[in-house]
Parts: structure tokens; C-alpha cells; sequence
């Protein structure tokens, strides 16, 4: 029951800090294009535009800072037997991602927010630039902290304790890439879609050919920028395919639920009853699995059953088996959820393409602002599913081949965790309801500029009007 809750309580705290980090990480890129467009354009409503969702973008800064200050302090509360074994392979990464990333971007919002007036307008477009890096800066760091737990580098064990030999080989970490591109993408793709929706809501509920302007132009810039990133998205997990049939095949074969080792292996798109003996039924693409992690037609794929005994014979007696339920239905929602993306994104830009002589495209039918807005649920969704998979996949390890998960939980009762577990679930859906009631509330606020005349044109030679945020 501690393992259980303790378990309960890391994931409660890393999903719910995780709606905000892929926005926080996407919105900073869109905005720092948006405002390079209106000051290279010298045009008006990209500006109004980078300002309406600088606010958004500032927001889920706000509340991811203080849900991933919490998470961290997870690794000291719930999980002090594994801080102790990591704490001096995870130290470098987490100190670098706090005294460099982290005050990066601390630095340049605060630049980026107080100088619009004061600054440059080339000065005040690096300061958000700026503030973009870090976030992927931040990104860089935490992951390479989590793909030594997927595939430990460069370490030594001493006195029982994981030391760091080489801080290169931790960052040259195969695996640390594969997870960046697919995370970084996802990100992106994250924000899009979000802009997307607002966008096309927006532009239907416009009360002046101004707005209706503003935000069909925005729509139709996130529909392309989250098609090409969901797309990137697919591209970089078919790379991280290769990854996890090397370096963790107990992971591959849970994904498909294959549990003996075969050639040329199909892959499973839904299954219909029991995924270990004969289900009711099945829908399989002949060949797929071994394409997806060999490349191969009839590339050898390895089962469960056959890695189990690999694995009893190397680290003795026990179950290395991850919960393969979770880790088959996690894998398939994170990907039909990126295929629904890219379904409604290609809608997107096939629904505000650009007219004859550039006309404005009128404003979306209802039936489609409802897509593009129920489709802003789907990259959460797939965020969501995709951490499952990773984190699930890897159990009964907390760092693979290294250390199992029970030895890593800390020596607290069971009421310990519950309190405490019931004290961060309290707490998140307070601040839950908040993030999400001030992201509402902004996203109504008209545009900058349809309260009181049209802002200045923005461009090498033109002065930044100011905004109070």
C-alpha cells in the first residue's frame, strides 16, 4: 500500500505539472513568431496577436514554475532510498537546468514583460527569443536526467551509490534525444493546437471584420505550425521505436503485448478481450511491429515471456514484467490521439487557406469552431498517455537494470502519504480551476487595440506601444 500510494502521489504531481510545461514550451516559441513577424512586417495585427497570447503564455508560466517546484520536492518526500542512490548522477543535470535555464527564463519574461516601453523593439523581440531557449534549455535538462533512469551513461556505482563519471556521455545519451525531439515537437504541437482553437472560436464569435481578420490569421498559422510539429512528432517516436527495442525490449513488447518472440510480427491496432491468450478479436497490420522497431520486414521482435527469463537468469528471481494493460492502452490513446491531431489541423488549413487576392476566409461553421476547440483536449490527452507509457513501461524498474521500484520509496506510513496525497490532489484542482478560469477569462479579452484604435505598426524603425499585462 506505501509503494502503491507513493506511486499514486509521483503521478498525481508530474501529469498535472505536465498540462502546463508543453504550453508554456510551445506558446513561448509561437509568440517569439508571432512578434518576429509584426516587427519584420512592421505590421499591426501579428503584434496584437503576440500580445493576446503573451498573456496566455505568461499565465501557464505562472502555474508551471510552482507545480515544478513541487515535483522535485517528490524525490526528497516519497522517494528518499532512490535520491540517495541518483542524487550524484542527478545532481548536475537538475542544478544546471535551475542556475541556467530556469533563471534564463526568469530574466528575459521579466525583460520581456517591464521593457516593451523601455527596450529596443529589436531588444524586446531577443528578450522573448530568449525566454523560448530557456524553456527548451529547461526541457533538455530534465530529460537528460530522465533518460539516465531509461538508460543509465557514464556512472560507476560506489558504496552503493550511483556516481557520475562522465557529465558528456549523460548528455550524448541516445536516448536523451530521441525523448527531446519527441517531447520538444510534442510541445509545439501542444501549443498549436490550442491557438488553434482559440483561434477558431474567436473568428466566429468576431463582432468586427478587424477581429475576424486578427484571428483567421491566427488560426491559419497554428493550424500549419501543429500539423508540421505533429507530424515531426510522428517522425521522432518512429526513431525512438529503434531506441526502446534496444536498450528496453521488455518495453516494445509490452507496447504490443507480445509475448513470445517472433519474425516478420504484426502490430495490433485495437484488441477486443484478454491481450494474453486468444482475444475476441483483433485488428493487425501484417509486419508493422518489426518495421516499427528494426526496420526490417522480417526483423525479430522479442517476446515477453523469452525476455523474463533473460532477465531471471541475469538478476535473479522475480517479475520484470511491466502492467501490460497500461502500457498496450497508453501507447495506443497517445498515438490515435496525435492521428486525430493531425486530422484536425489538416481541417484547419484546408478550412482558413488563404483566398483569391488574399481575401479574408470567413468565419469557421459551428460544427467546425466545436472541432477545432475539442481538438485543443487532444495533445494533453496524448501528453498524458505518452508519460504513462514511459514511466509505466519501465517498471519494475526506477532506473533500468539498476534499481527496482520498491527499493527506492522512503521509509513513511502509509497515513504519511495519504495526507499528503490527498492534501496535492486538494491543492491542483483548486489551482486547476484557477489556471483554467484565468485562461478563459483572457482569452474573452478583445484583442489589443479594439478597445481604443489600432496599435502601431511594429518594425525596425517603429517605437513598441505599451501593454499592461
Amino acid at each position: 500500500m506505501q509503494l502503491a500510494l507513493a506511486r499514486w502521489e509521483f503521478a498525481v504531481v508530474t501529469i498535472f505539472h505536465f498540462f502546463f510545461v508543453p504550453v508554456t514550451i510551445g506558446l513561448g516559441a509561437m509568440v517569439a513568431v508571432m512578434q518576429t513577424l509584426a516587427y519584420k512586417k512592421a505590421d499591426a495585427e501579428w503584434d496584437r496577436l503576440s500580445r493576446f497570447f503573451g498573456r496566455l503564455f505568461l499565465i501557464n508560466l505562472a502555474v508551471g514554475v510552482v507545480t515544478g517546484i513541487t515535483l522535485e520536492f517528490q524525490f526528497g518526500l516519497n522517494w528518499s532510498a532512490y535520491s540517495v542512490f541518483v542524487g550524484n548522477i542527478f545532481g548536475a543535470p537538475l542544478a544546471i537546468e535551475a542556475l541556467l535555464a530556469f533563471f534564463m527564463e526568469s530574466t528575459f519574461i521579466g525583460l520581456w514583460v517591464f521593457g516593451r516601453d523601455r527596450l529596443s523593439p529589436r531588444v524586446h523581440l531577443a528578450t522573448i527569443w530568449m525566454t523560448s531557449l530557456g524553456t527548451v534549455l529547461s526541457a533538455l535538462f530534465i530529460l537528460a536526467a530522465n533518460s539516465w533512469m531509461q538508460h543509465p551513461v557514464g556512472y560507476k556505482v560506489v558504496h552503493g551509490q550511483a556516481v557520475l563519471t562522465n557529465f558528456w556521455a549523460l548528455l550524448a545519451n541516445p536516448v536523451l534525444w530521441g525523448a527531446f525531439s519527441h517531447t520538444v515537437l510534442a510541445a509545439f504541437a501542444t501549443a498549436g493546437a490550442l491557438v488553434l482553437g482559440i483561434s477558431a472560436w474567436r473568428a466566429h464569435r468576431a463582432r468586427s471584420a478587424e477581429e475576424r481578420s486578427a484571428f483567421v490569421r491566427g488560426a491559419r498559422f497554428s493550424a500549419a505550425f501543429t500539423f508540421v510539429t505533429t507530424a515531426g512528432v510522428a517522425i521522432a517516436g518512429d526513431i525512438q521505436a529503434r531506441l526502446m527495442d534496444t536498450y528496453q525490449p521488455m518495453k516494445m513488447a509490452a507496447a504490443e503485448a507480445l509475448y513470445n518472440t517472433a519474425r516478420g510480427a504484426s502490430f495490433s491496432l485495437i484488441t477486443i478481450g484478454n491481450l494474453k491468450q486468444k482475444p475476441v478479436f483483433q485488428i493487425r497490420v501484417p509486419h508493422l511491429l518489426s518495421l516499427i522497431a528494426t526496420l526490417s520486414w522480417d526483423g525479430t521482435v522479442k517476446g515477453i515471456n523469452n525476455l523474463q527469463a533473460a532477465d531471471v537468469a541475469r538478476y535473479g528471481k522475480g517479475s520484470y514484467v511491466p502492467v501490460v494493460p497500461l502500457t498496450y492502452w497508453s501507447f495506443r490513446g497517445m498515438v490515435g490521439a496525435g492521428i486525430l491531431m493531425l486530422v484536425v489541423s489538416a481541417w484547419g488549413i484546408w478550412a482558413f487557406r488563404r483566398r483569391r487576392g488574399d481575401q479574408v476566409a470567413p468565419a469557421p461553421a459551428r460544427w467546425a469552431t466545436r472541432a477545432a476547440m475539442w481538438g485543443m483536449v487532444l495533445p494533453f490527452l496524448a501528453n498524458s498517455l505518452g508519460w504513462v507509457f514511459t514511466e509505466a513501461g519501465r517498471e519494475p524498474w526506477v532506473v533500468w537494470g539498476m534499481m527496482l521500484t520498491p527499493k527506492g520509496v522512503s521509509s513513511l506510513t502509509v497515513v504519511d502519504i495519504a495526507l499528503t496525497l490527498g492534501g496535492f490532489v486538494a491543492i491542483y484542482t483548486v489551482l486547476g480551476a484557477v489556471d483554467a478560469w484565468l485562461m478563459v477569462r483572457y482569452a474573452r479579452r478583445p484583442l489589443e487595440g479594439d478597445e481604443g484604435g489600432e496599435g502601431a505598426p511594429l518594425g525596425p524603425q517603429a517605437e513598441l506601444p505599451g501593454l499592461v499585462y
